[in-house]
């Protein structure tokens, strides 16, 4: 919204650069899988040994700076060989990461472009996580073809996560491709995966493990429980390795790190006065709001607007345009951005720099106030994860 540019020129200090795209992003990590086992139409962007099976454990809410503080509860994670650190995809979030893991893509191309985002076809937002609309067919909303898709030609592809997760909408639109293999308990879900793993075969895995990214919500990444579920995540994979046939890749990586966020940093911004004066739908992550602004809002109010936002938290956010978002490549490169996916974006995002968490309790159950590890935001926290090769 051209309204909010002259208040908002450019990018704000000290912002952190976008993802890196196509090099060192978690996009390039089933690609690179892919052809390691010698899939056509792939490249090895990450540079992984080549192999006969391939598998790649996605652990929700694996940051390496979490990692590398609790080090010493996760010997064989700290010990294993680390292929670099990797970028999550913008904002930090479950459904932009994952959805960039499975399609290979950045954000503004399969258009998975925040937790809750706005449907302009129907004016209204909607979410992509646990409660995805049932008006949005997700192979319409996110048509790229995945990864685990085109592999699927070549290889046999298959996908170990809890049942839960067979027939849901991220699922379907990010996933989708190959045989789906349900379990549900950690120790279920090491013995299917194995179970996959034909000596023989070329196979391409993809692991899903949440328990982590659980708790750390619930109880914050610092916490003692927190902990307790990285160690257990740390000896079931060490009983998966220690049964997987030779000429297997095991690759451990995130989909976005964690903060802590202290329950007085928790704040309903619905409450504040002027925060939402022109404003049409919120949207986004409490660490990345997406801002919908209402059509025909003059440069005033735009002003006042963001005016609001500085006096209330100042230092504590960046504030970008969707425009200069686009321009700088925050959700890909601007030529593979997606006409249909740009409406979806707010016109203004509030992005937390400091441990901070805002909600719009109009639209939220006043119990997201409790949740204590929060991310989507470009703090180092947040968008570092770990690549690890293990087998």
């Amino acid at each position: 919204m051209r309204v909010l540019e002259e208040h908002l020129p450019g990018l704000p200090e000290g912002l952190p650069a976008p993802p890196r795209y196509g090099t060192r992003s978690v996009a390039e990590v089933l690609g690179s899988a892919a052809a390691s086992i010698g899939v056509p139409g792939f490249t090895d962007a990450l540079g992984l040994p080549a192999a006969r099976r391939v598998v790649v454990v996605l652990v929700d809410g694996l940051g390496r700076a979490q990692l590398r503080a609790r080090a010493g509860h996760a010997p064989l994670l700290s010990g294993a060989q680390a292929l670099g650190t990797l970028d999550a995809a913008f904002p930090t979030t479950t459904a932009a990461s994952l959805a960039s893991l499975g399609t290979g893509t950045p954000p503004g191309r399969h258009g998975l472009v925040g937790y809750d985002v706005l449907d302009p076809a129907r004016d209204t937002v909607v979410n992509q996580l646990g409660g995805w609309d049932p008006e949005v067919d997700p192979a319409r909303w996110q048509p790229v073809p995945t990864v685990l898709e085109r592999a699927a030609e070549h290889v046999d592809v298959v996908t170990v996560s809890r049942h839960r997760f067979a027939g849901s909408g991220l699922t379907g639109a990010a996933l989708r491709g190959g045989r789906f293999v349900p379990a549900d308990g950690p120790a279920a879900r090491v013995s299917t995966a194995l179970d996959q793993l034909a000596p023989g075969r070329e196979s391409l895995v993809y692991f899903y493990w949440d328990e982590l990214d659980r708790t750390g919500h619930a109880r914050g990444w610092e916490s003692t429980e927190w902990t307790e579920q990285l160690e257990e995540l740390d000896g079931a994979l060490r009983r998966f390795v220690a049964r997987v046939p030779k000429d297997t890749t095991v690759l451990v990586t995130g989909d976005h790190g964690m903060l802590d966020v202290p329950s007085a940093a928790r704040a309903d911004y619905s409450a504040l006065p002027g925060l939402l004066d022109g404003v049409r739908h919120t949207a986004g992550e409490p660490r990345a709001v997406q801002l919908h602004l209402e059509p025909g809002l003059s440069a005033r109010e735009a002003g006042d607007l963001v005016a609001a936002w500085r006096e209330h938290f100042g230092s504590r956010t960046w504030l970008v345009t969707r425009e200069a978002a686009l321009a700088a490549g925050y959700f890909g490169p601007p030529a593979q951005v997606r006409d249909e996916v740009r409406g979806r974006i707010g016109d203004l995002l509030v992005l937390a720099r400091e441990p901070l968490a805002l909600f719009d309790l109009r639209r939220q159950p006043a119990s997201v106030l409790a949740m204590v590890g929060q991310h989507g935001s470009l703090t180092r926290a947040e968008r570092e994860v770990p690549l690890l090769r293990l087998a």
